[in-house]
């Protein structure tokens, strides 16, 4: 299932991770005068600054202990590759309001090999704003600020940090190009509202591998303009579920292609493997080759779910069909058990019905007994061994 490309670019990216570590500037916030439990934004912003004009590789070391940390922006483009290496606890302002929504806590931006690295966490302080997030009724609602933001980032490592409570989605990937996440994990309870996990859009090449997500919402979303994604050896839950959307809301929306979701585990997660999009999309778009293969499911709400009539809280009407093509599609060995007697659910456009679905080595179990038959609607799946037939 991988191609030879997937893996020769995770084996660079790793080499990059390596490489940044022979660093000639070593600087720590500490030179910069920053003290346990202070405030360490105007150290981080000159030590990135000293980092990003020098010629040679830099490391930012951020030691252990808790420090406060005020809404941040990493800029590039830098002259040399950098490590930023967080072994404490920065902690985001408690009041959304000291945040400003429109853009994330922490972001890096315009920057060829980063390495952000260490066993630290994020950790976004965010339960008094999920009380404040009616989103859900009110889209007027106010914009809360996600934990991590990286915007046109390339080349670059993300490893063995946390990212805790954010306030809402806790990674936003944006028009970024051969980026990984490893032993990478987001941890926020199952009641916190809108919280994704990792959420990508206009991306290329992003890797999410050997992490684990617990979250609110999916954990992990590919936005319109996601291509070449591998998500492998990720334990999911609590959480949404690992989905394909929601597509097709906005206008100029880019297409979804070549997903790989392997070896995974998903526990006690409200869905499973989805793909949804909106009824009534404005123009025509394209999902295609997005690949599951390998997954173990514990006591998951609708495991196989594609949902072409998505429309939460009643926000649009569904009485014209939804203009995103789905095809190539692979549901492959996906085994466990499902917490709904609905296992597989493939809902389709009646306007574009999807293509070339398939079905092999389905083996879920509700209540002890397999779960036998999907729904099925203006779909055809390409039934495997061990799969479930159809009721239209």
């Amino acid at each position: 299932m991988f191609s030879q490309q997937t893996m020769t670019t995770l084996a660079l990216l790793l080499l990059i991770a390596s490489c940044v570590r022979t660093y000639a500037d070593l600087l720590d916030i500490r030179k910069y005068g920053v003290t346990p439990n202070g405030d360490i934004t105007m150290a981080l912003q000159k030590a990135w600054r000293d980092a990003c004009v020098s010629m040679t590789p830099s490391k930012i070391v951020v030691p252990s202990g808790k420090y406060k940390l005020r809404q941040i922006y990493f800029m590039g483009p830098c002259k040399a590759p950098i490590e930023v290496q967080v072994n404490g606890v920065l902690k985001a302002p408690k009041n959304p309001f000291h945040l400003n929504g429109q853009y994330q806590w922490v972001r890096f931006e315009y920057i060829d090999f980063l390495n952000l690295s260490g066993n630290g966490t994020f950790h976004g302080r965010g339960k008094m704003a999920w009380k404040q997030n009616d989103c859900q009724t009110n889209k007027n609602c106010l914009k809360l600020s996600m934990n991590l933001g990286f915007g046109f980032v390339n080349n670059s490592v993300i490893q063995d940090i946390t990212s805790k409570d954010s306030k809402y989605f806790h990674v936003n990937v944006f028009g970024c190009k051969n980026i990984t996440f490893t032993n990478f994990k987001v941890s926020a309870p199952a009641y916190s509202p809108n919280t994704d996990g990792i959420h990508i859009g206009k991306s290329i090449k992003v890797n999410i591998i050997n992490s684990k997500i617990g979250t609110g919402d999916d954990c992990i979303s590919l936005g319109d303009g996601s291509k070449e994604v591998t998500i492998l050896n990720v334990t999911c839950g609590p959480g949404h579920g690992i989905s394909v959307g929601s597509l097709g809301k906005y206008e100029n929306e880019e297409s979804v292609e070549d997903l790989i979701v392997k070896n995974c585990t998903l526990k006690n997660t409200n869905n499973g493997l989805r793909i949804k999009t909106w009824p009534g999309t404005p123009i025509t778009s394209l999902a295609s080759d997005l690949h599951f293969e390998d997954i173990i499911m514990i006591n998951v709400s609708n495991p196989i779910i594609i949902d072409q009539e998505y429309c939460p809280w009643n926000q649009c009407s569904k009485q014209s069909p939804s203009k995103v093509k789905i095809s190539k599609v692979t549901f492959k060995n996906i085994k466990g058990t499902s917490a709904t007697q609905e296992g597989v659910s493939l809902i389709c456009s009646s306007g574009i019905p999807c293509e070339i679905v398939v079905l092999s080595d389905i083996d879920l179990r509700f209540n002890g007994t397999t779960l036998m038959t999907a729904k099925c609607v203006n779909v055809k799946p390409l039934i495997g061994r061990k799969a479930p037939t159809c009721a239209y």
